[in-house]
């Protein structure tokens, strides 16, 4: 990635923005388990952005 990742918690909107993909993928990838580890925080999903880049660097070791 070559922007620097926020030190806040990321919103399903924020990781689709980053990631270039439609905020529906975001949720698919949460339904089928393949996506990274989210969380709830009450009612909302957030996504810690070390394990956004845990699971970026993994698909980038995969594709190699």
């Amino acid at each position: 990635m070559k922007r620097p990742l926020p030190e806040r918690y990321l919103t399903p909107v924020d990781l689709a923005d980053l990631l270039g993909v439609p905020v529906e993928t975001v949720y698919q990838w949460r339904r089928k388990d393949t996506g990274p580890r989210g969380f709830r925080v009450g009612r909302h999903l957030r996504y810690d952005p070390e394990d956004v880049r845990a699971w970026v660097a993994q698909l980038m070791e995969e594709a190699a």
